[in-house]
């Protein structure tokens, strides 16, 4: 009952600080006037996380319909509900900051990555699920379910902290900083506590 008393405050405190940054996210919160160009890291940042945290949602929303476990139900509503807010953010930033939500640049540029190999059609980034696993999620149920939820999601948090660090490094606008400082901090709680669960169901993350 800890345990998911924690993910709900996680949560409700993530929701919280996403709804007040909104409100001074403008071109700069730093004093300035200064709007990042379309290919600073600011808004590569924002562009690429908001695509991987929409996955996230959908994935999350598939295994809440193929499961009954209130445990693994709790945990996909919570991520839903804090990555479709900070979506919700980025792509109003990009807004704010009158910038295309599109690139004609790879993913990942930003942190000059470069042509990111993909592990198959769909995952556009690293961590992100293919079609296929997408699909193959949407299949399953129970326990299956579950396991495979939890095993793409850990990936899929691998590929978004790496990302988030990034931001917290290049980005110049302050309130998009410490915003990627607090995915770090919480998606890798989240991996613990997805190790944890995979281990109560004999299971362990893929790597």
């Amino acid at each position: 009952m800890r345990r998911a008393a924690g993910w709900a405050a996680g949560a409700a405190a993530a929701v919280l600080v996403a709804a007040g940054a909104i409100t001074y996210a403008v071109a700069g919160d730093d004093g300035g006037s200064r709007v990042p160009s379309a290919g600073s890291a600011d808004a590569g940042f924002a562009r690429d996380m908001a695509v991987h945290h929409q996955q996230a949602v959908e994935m999350s929303y598939i295994v809440r319909d193929r499961t009954k476990d209130e445990e693994v139900r709790r945990l996909a509503y919570d991520i839903a509900q804090t990555q479709a807010n900070q979506r919700g953010m980025m792509i109003g930033w990009l807004d704010l900051w009158g910038l295309p939500k599109v690139s004609s640049e790879p993913p990942m540029a930003w942190m000059g990555m470069g042509e990111v190999p993909s592990a198959g059609e769909g995952s556009l980034m690293p961590g992100m699920a293919t079609d296929a696993e997408m699909e193959k999620l949407g299949t399953l149920s129970g326990r299956r379910a579950e396991v495979y939820y939890l095993q793409l999601m850990t990936e899929h948090h691998k590929g978004g902290v790496h990302m988030a660090g990034g931001c917290a490094e290049k980005c110049t606008v302050g309130v998009e900083r410490r915003l990627a400082r607090g995915m770090v901090e919480a998606q890798e709680s989240e991996i613990r506590l997805m190790a944890d669960m995979l281990a109560e169901r004999g299971a362990k993350p893929r790597s």
